[in-house]
């Protein structure tokens, strides 16, 4: 992943947990589950938690539940934030609205938080390896040419980014500044309303709300 600009950090936050999340079952890029009340409540803990840093972008996943979460953060900063489909999480195809027991291996790759295939998929889904890609290639374009993403030529890089996404892509992005290939990462759990650093200079541990 290229460095970003001007010691610059990325801060990565997954959503509020949603209604899908209390149920159980695989979201992907199902647009159907939305926060929970407690989704919301840990949203503006997330806000809060934020407030004293110096962000002066805010990017979402363009699916109800993150960008429900980054309305909340964007109200509270008093940033508006812009959508981004690539920032989704991986799409799970047929396994979209089943129990989270129906996502064998066989179609997700991951067995016992390790990937084990990163070119399988479920029947019209994503494979990790195109979801990998997707995920770089965002974080790309945010650091390109200007330091601030838009690829204008401005310079107007100063302050932080925070994006605010999904599971798998903080895990994926995690791996990619760490060096750690995709059939290589392990895939461990990603706390609702999380927040992560990323810097130009090392990965900043975890912080969780």
């Amino acid at each position: 992943m290229t460095s970003v600009r001007r010691e610059q950090t990325i801060w990565l936050a997954r959503h509020g947990e949603s209604t899908w999340n209390a149920s159980g079952l695989v979201q992907g890029q199902a647009d159907g589950p939305v926060l929970t009340d407690r989704g919301r409540a840990q949203a503006a803990a997330l806000a809060d938690a934020v407030r004293q840093l110096p962000i002066r972008r805010l990017v979402s996943s363009d699916l109800a539940r993150a960008a429900e979460t980054a309305s909340v953060i964007g109200r509270r900063l008093q940033l508006p934030f812009a959508d981004d489909a690539s920032l989704r999480e991986r799409h799970f195809g047929a396994a979209q609205g089943l129990p989270l027991s129906a996502l064998a291996p066989g179609w997700s790759g991951i067995e016992g938080e390790r990937v084990v295939d990163a070119d399988v998929r479920p029947p019209g889904g994503e494979s990790l390896r195109e979801f990998g890609d997707r995920v770089h290639q965002f974080f790309e374009r945010l650091v390109q040419c200007d330091g601030d993403g838009d690829g204008d030529g401005d310079g107007n890089g100063d302050g932080d980014v925070l994006v605010v996404t999904h599971g798998g892509v903080v895990r994926l992005a995690l791996a990619q500044c760490d060096k750690v290939p995709v059939t290589a990462m392990s895939w461990v759990q990603v706390p609702n309303a999380g927040l992560w650093s990323l810097s130009s200079r090392e990965i900043c541990p975890g912080v969780l709300l």
